[in-house]
């Protein structure tokens, strides 16, 4: 498989990374391009082995993906500046959140088959949870393809392009709320006078059996939950707390807001961009 990339940041080289580690493509058949920084390229071509490459012509021809990494505000510049070498047969795929596929297709105003993808920061230690939408010019093939491509940090689901900002507020941004949460546990921890680096390994080892549980059965989360929970005892005492504080509540109205910020963002972009 040769793949190109236009775009060289963290997202692109977590997938450069999965390809590579899992054997999907070799370096020499990934070809990689960013507006001007030509020291990223440097480093990706000792990493990784890959191409670097200003030649757009040299980018597109026989490539059997094209993965578009650029930020969101920088996506109408970039894409008026590839839309020239864009074929009826090339397979163009989007990492970037908000842009949607129909902003995409009259861009490049040739008619070819465009997936819009959405991978979280756990790519980069191939625990992504991506999910990827698909225009009707796609083929069967090409899906195979994208799922491989996206496999290769993670696990994929195909969904409706509507379902996207929805899916962004949840897995897009779901790992900062975990995130944020073990902030919280590592404060408590200090509070309650435990060592910080004990905590913290105390702390992950919980999280991955945790994950695990819940992976490997068949109960539902509630389930799990109740299990642990004893009448009187330390779990109930915890989790009242959480529940006086109304924090179910308050997960919920997150991931709302991010879904309403993630569906915004894509407007307020194509109403500063119109086709």
């Amino acid at each position: 498989m040769k793949i190109s990339f236009i775009g060289a940041g963290s997202m692109a080289e977590a997938i450069i990374a999965g390809l590579i580690e899992k054997n999907i493509c070799r370096g020499e058949d990934i070809l990689v391009t960013n507006r001007e920084d030509r020291k990223k390229l440097e480093q990706l071509k000792r990493r990784y082995g890959i191409r670097p490459t200003y030649d757009m012509e040299g980018l597109f021809k026989g490539a059997d993906i094209v993965i578009f990494a650029v930020k969101p505000k920088d996506a109408d510049s970039v894409l008026q500046k590839i839309q020239p070498y864009i074929r009826m047969d090339t397979f163009f795929i989007s990492v970037m959140a908000g842009i949607s596929i129909a902003f995409m297709e009259e861009k490049l105003k040739v008619p070819c088959a465009v997936a819009r993808a959405m991978p979280n920061t756990s790519a980069s230690v191939g625990k992504s949870a991506t999910a990827v939408s698909f225009n009707q010019r796609v083929s069967d093939h090409q899906k195979k393809l994208a799922a491989t491509v996206f496999s290769s940090i993670g696990m994929t689901a195909v969904v409706e392009e509507n379902k996207l900002d929805a899916i962004t507020a949840l897995s897009g941004s779901g790992p900062a709320y975990i995130y944020y949460v073990v902030e919280a546990m590592e404060q408590s921890a200090q509070e309650i006078g435990l060592d910080s680096n004990m905590a913290k390994q105390l702390i992950l080892q919980t999280l991955a059996g945790a994950a695990e549980m819940l992976s490997s059965s068949d109960c539902a989360a509630s389930e799990l939950r109740k299990a642990v929970t004893s009448p009187g005892g330390t779990t109930e005492a915890g989790i009242e707390v959480l529940q006086r504080n109304k924090v179910e509540e308050a997960f919920i109205q997150c991931i709302k807001a991010a879904a309403e910020q993630s569906k915004r963002l894509g407007q307020i972009h194509e109403s500063k961009h119109p086709v």
